[in-house]
């Protein structure tokens, strides 16, 4: 049984499992937990699982579950005390090529910093970022773990296009456009790898929440190579399993 979880009913097919108030690598870690333990099960009646920041939505059959019934199958979920350091994860390198057109914001983010573009380079490429969760568009992630020394208030005037691939950073947080959408996020790269992929539809996006991103920075040549390689269909992500303790940051 779970303490301090509420379930939230969400119209009539569908549950909020709340687990705090605050954004937190253990209640991530917790509802990472859930989410596996839900996909494993494959349970029928569970039409799809949603996890946020703090909180996962349940959609489900109602012909299948009422709201009592899966509450109940929920809170008898085991949640195990999970060690920060131990255990692995899932660990995606993202190339990216930083600043210049590709990065056009950059600028802004060391001004506002106090430090060189090379320096505001080092620091969001010195960091393993958890993937707190999956957001607004297909593949586009919200990441936790920023350096507080680069955050950046989000531009006062939003693009109304930003290029696939882009990084940016908004107040204190980094993530990347898996498609051409607008937004106010300060732009500081971008990466050749296809973040969203609709022609795979059995996985059309290869990062999930709970997984850690690692930018790795690379030039122009690189980038053109990978860039290539990826509308070849040759390139693969490098993705490993790591232990939670070998993670920078």
């Amino acid at each position: 049984m779970m303490e301090n979880i509420k379930y939230l009913p969400s119209g009539d097919s569908a549950l909020v499992m709340e687990f705090g108030n605050e954004i937190s690598k253990e209640i991530n870690a917790s509802i990472s937990q859930v989410v596996n333990y839900l996909k494993d099960e494959k349970l029928n009646g569970i039409v799809d699982i949603l996890p946020t920041y703090r909180s996962i939505l349940i959609n489900y059959d109602p012909r299948v579950f009422t709201f009592d019934e899966l509450v109940e199958k929920l809170d008898s979920i085991e949640i195990a005390d999970t060690n920060l350091s131990d255990g692995n994860v899932r660990l995606i390198e993202i190339p990216t090529l930083y600043g210049g057109e590709y990065g056009p914001d950059i600028s802004n983010v060391a001004e506002n910093a106090g430090l060189s573009e090379d320096e505001v380079i080092k620091i969001h490429a010195g960091v393993d970022y958890l993937v707190y969760m999956m957001g607004f568009l297909p593949g586009f992630t919200y990441l936790g773990g920023l350096d507080e020394r680069i955050a950046t208030p989000r531009l006062s005037s939003p693009r109304l296009k930003i290029v696939p691939g882009s990084v940016g950073i908004a107040g204190t947080q980094t993530g990347m456009y898996p498609l051409e959408s607008p937004g106010g996020w300060q732009l500081i790269g971008r990466t050749p790898v296809k973040l969203y992929d609709p022609s795979n539809p059995e996985s059309p996006v290869f990062i999930n929440a709970g997984d850690y991103i690692r930018y790795v920075s690379v030039d122009e040549q690189t980038y053109n190579k990978i860039l290539e390689e990826v509308n070849a269909g040759t390139y693969k992500v490098n993705i490993k399993e790591v232990k939670r303790g070998e993670l920078r940051g």
